[in-house]
């Protein structure tokens, strides 16, 4: 137990993420691997033994050359406490190395067997309510549990010793999609060393979180009360997530420390985390993992492909390196009140989607479905008879695609000159106290995202402490939480010639989730030489008039200039309002860059007007000039070329000016025009 506190403590100050040339650099890949991963979940153990080939046999002529093992299989791998039976999954990775096939291993820690849970029921979760839950579902463990971080340990390094140097196994998997916190009496201990150790004082912890009001101050750490919704102090819900991220990072490592040195070197190691999880801080979860990963899924059937391309930024962004998506489904979910199959076409246009925001493996949930259990409606590559659902020959020709296209985007990455800033700090800060209800800090992000993606065709999602030199403009749309630290990089950077962007509700808190003394954007209003008198939730639409004229709707914050050389680039026009005719965008040059505040929510074309303006201050041109809405295009280069990537998500037939010397290298491009919901790619000069 001492081993995870220790280690927990250490993480407890939540130093500053680390930037990408800091990070530890993966050991060479396997050179003789396919450079673009294709494939699927497949459970074994689900199935008879003499089923195996056959399933083998149809994933290789389905065009896979992945497939992802073991993460859900602990109660076969070690059917009573201290007796492992590998012999199964021997049998079953050799079948697929027959194959040809590179190996994925999951960590079985989601879902303990059921002697595990009844001989030991002090590693099960505990709610906020205080109910323990029960064997049966996966994710009832708690996070904090040293028996339960033991037992996982033992097999993960059980595995590690059998399969470290298999020649067939490229990567590890840990455990699957963490996330769900524990309120046991472990984890509340835990919580408490946590504080001591952010804080180092109780009386420090008081001042922070501002503990007079609402007579809340404490006298000793083990008075704070573990939390994570409710009426409670905003310093204590922020602390919370904090908590909870170097909680789960350590849970993870725990099992990281023990695979990494028994396996080979070129093997790499992850989590797959879930699409805009809010959980825990995912840049500081895979600080220590050799690459990111993660489960792509759309829930509703009906993707909108600037906010699905957004979320794949963020996932780059998380080790500034290209990912893995671990799962994606293939067609449908089952897990939502209408689960809708997507259109014919999307399941292509996705798995191409990731791969030109930085994907270099695309796996799909899953082979088939298991005759009983939780997912037996969630959508699968074959039925459960055996035979290809209809969406089977859609998945066929992304794996021929991704197969054909694989020498060429090796050594591959996205390219892009805009950066846009995400900060969980911030989400989780303005989803606790909203202040309108319809302020959704990952939609606000997205609407910032859209037509700068649009008009860019290249954005990276980078954390607000990642150096930013490489690019000419930095978008934050709502850096609500902004430490002293991060002010200071933000103010180098637009001194040296950054265009700095800064969205409604930023540099409101600090890192306890306390206000600023001074008023918004707080550690940044010097820089601006403005601030925000007064901020509004609305309840209906205002306009805005100026450099860029059009409609705000949700928030709206009358700018106050303090500075002779601040410029108004927009107005508010709300007649008998508050607002009315009061600064709402207003930008500065200080130095050789300049710093913009955008004063309100805007509509998406008030946002594209402003989005224009940006990207021409910042001389910020698109590859492929005059595309329409409904393509996708993204460059990914590196190792001598230049790949360029085009997604029609449409319905209609469209023109392309492809750039000079651009070389068709395949996909559904005939006589300068890309086919409705087609894909295809090129070779640039």
């Amino acid at each position: 137990m001492r081993r995870w506190i220790v280690a927990l403590a250490l993480s407890a100050a939540m130093p500053a993420a680390v930037p990408a040339a800091d990070f530890p650099q993966r050991a060479p890949a396997f050179a003789d691997r396919p450079a673009i991963a294709v494939g699927v979940s497949w459970y074994p153990e689900q199935w008879p033994e003499d089923r195996w080939a056959t399933d083998l046999d149809l994933m290789k002529d389905t065009g896979f050359n992945t497939v992802r093992v073991a993460e859900f299989a602990w109660s076969r791998m070690e059917p009573a406490e201290g007796r492992f039976d590998f012999d199964w999954l021997d049998r079953a990775i050799a079948a697929a190395q027959a194959r040809g096939f590179m190996v994925v291993i999951g960590t079985p820690t989601a879902a303990p067997p059921a002697w595990l849970t009844q001989k030991y029921p002090d590693t099960l979760r505990v709610d906020e309510n205080g109910t323990r839950a029960g064997h049966g579902g996966r994710r009832q463990f708690s996070f904090a549990s040293a028996r339960y971080r033991d037992f996982a340990r033992r097999i993960a390094t059980e595995m590690a010793k059998r399969y470290g140097h298999h020649p067939a196994v490229v990567g590890w998997q840990i455990d699957n999609e963490v996330g769900p916190a524990s309120f046991d009496p472990e984890s509340v201990a835990a919580w408490h060393r946590f504080l001591k150790m952010r804080y180092g004082s109780i009386a420090e912890l008081n001042r922070r979180w501002t503990t007079q009001y609402w007579s809340q101050s404490y006298d000793d750490f083990d008075q704070v009360p573990l939390h994570q919704t409710g009426q409670q102090n905003p310093g204590l819900l922020l602390d919370f997530r904090h908590f909870t991220t170097a909680t789960w990072v350590d849970y993870v490592q725990n099992q990281t420390r023990a695979i990494r040195p028994l396996v080979d070197p070129r093997m790499w190691i992850t989590t797959n985390t879930m699409f805009w999880n809010a959980g825990f801080d995912h840049f500081r979860m895979h600080r220590d993992l050799d690459i990111a990963a993660f489960d792509n899924y759309i829930p509703d059937g009906r993707p909108d492909w600037v906010a699905n391309g957004a979320n794949h930024d963020l996932v780059r962004g998380y080790k500034r390196r290209n990912f893995w998506l671990m799962e994606t489904q293939p067609g449908r979910v089952d897990w939502v009140p209408v689960n809708r199959a997507m259109d014919p076409g999307q399941v292509r246009e996705l798995a191409w989607q990731s791969v030109a925001h930085g994907s270099d493996g695309v796996l799909y949930w899953q082979w088939r479905p298991a005759r009983n259990g939780q997912e037996t409606y969630h959508g699968a590559v074959l039925g459960q008879d055996g035979t290809p659902n209809p969406v089977h020959a859609e998945i066929a020709r992304v794996a021929a695609d991704l197969t054909a296209a694989a020498p060429l985007l090796a050594d591959t990455a996205p390219v892009a000159r805009v950066a846009f800033l995400y900060s969980y700090d911030s989400r989780w800060a303005i989803d606790l106290q909203r202040h309108h209800r319809d302020f959704d800090p990952v939609r606000q992000f997205t609407d910032f995202y859209r037509p700068f993606r649009i008009r860019t065709q290249g954005v990276h999602v980078i954390a607000p402490d990642a150096s930013l030199g490489a690019y000419p403009l930095v978008v934050a749309p709502s850096l609500n939480v902004v430490t002293a630290d991060q002010a200071t990089a933000l103010a180098a950077y637009v001194r040296g010639g950054g265009h700095l962007v800064l969205g409604p509700r930023s540099g409101m808190k600090d890192d306890a989730n306390a206000l600023w003394p001074q008023r918004q954007p707080g550690p940044l209003a010097d820089l601006l030489g403005a601030r925000v008198g007064q901020y509004y939730a609305l309840d209906q639409e205002i306009g805005i008039a100026g450099m860029v004229t059009g409609k705000v709707r949700i928030w709206a914050e009358a700018l106050e200039p303090q500075a002779r050389d601040v410029r108004t680039l927009a107005t508010f026009t709300d007649p008998g309002g508050w607002l009315d005719g009061k600064p709402a965008i207003v930008t500065r040059k200080v130095g050789r860059g300049t710093i913009t505040y955008v004063g309100a929510w805007l509509e998406p074309a008030a946002m594209e007007a402003l989005a224009t303006r940006l990207l021409a201050d910042a001389a910020i041109r698109p590859v492929v000039a005059d595309a329409h809405p409904d393509l996708e295009i993204a460059e990914r280069a590196g190792g001598g070329r230049r790949v360029l990537i085009v997604i029609n998500h449409g319905a209609e037939v469209h023109s392309v000016a492809l750039p000079a010397g651009t070389v068709p290298a395949g996909g559904d491009w005939r006589d300068g025009r890309i086919a409705a919901h087609g894909v295809a790619w090129f070779r640039m000069k």
